[in-house]
């Protein structure tokens, strides 16, 4: 049995719990089209908006010994789960936190945000969690748990990130923990 993104969504939604962004939870609770399949029904970001966003799911998960956020193809997704499962008023503090960061990067910086050095994106992000932006740590919450979700339901996040066992060995209740690499999936 090899998992799916539908069940992967119900575990980052029991995970998330009460404060699951409405377009996620929808998605997880969802019977009907799986979420991955083809592009959005509708474009949501601009061009710009486009590239920070695929730049910021990068500062959010990194690529590191294992692929990052972009590789994973969180981008697409969350402009997929945008355009098919969020309502206007769900896309509203995602859109206005992306150009409430452009803005800032471009005073503070000169340059647009997604051609910030990745220590400027970090701050960019920092100030919105933080709250230091007018809806910033709006933006960031929910920013934040779309990256997740996109990332750990991935084909990458759930074999690369995770070891994934589709039938999990046998039970070693002394089973160092020093000899744990990576947290397992099923």
């Amino acid at each position: 049995m090899i998992i799916d993104r539908r069940d992967a969504l119900a575990g980052m939604a029991a995970m998330f719990g009460a404060s699951l962004f409405a377009p996620i939870a929808r998605a997880a609770a969802a019977q009907a089209t799986p979420i991955s399949g083809g592009p959005p029904s509708a474009p949501v970001f601009t061009t710009q908006q486009r590239a920070l966003m695929a730049a910021l799911s990068e500062r959010v998960m990194p690529t590191t010994d294992t692929p990052g956020a972009i590789a994973a193809g969180v981008p697409e997704f969350i402009e997929k789960l945008l355009a098919d499962w969020a309502s206007p008023d769900d896309r509203k503090p995602i859109l206005a936190g992306l150009d409430v960061i452009e803005a800032r990067s471009r005073s503070d910086y000169g340059v647009a945000a997604d051609k910030a050095t990745p220590a400027q994106q970090d701050a960019l992000l920092t100030l919105a969690m933080d709250g230091k932006l007018a809806g910033g740590a709006d933006f960031f919450d929910k920013f934040r748990q779309l990256v997740l979700t996109g990332y750990f339901t991935s084909e990458v996040g759930i074999t690369q990130e995770r070891e994934y066992l589709p039938v999990p060995g046998q039970y070693d209740g002394a089973y160092p923990y020093s000899r744990v690499n990576k947290v397992f999936s099923s």
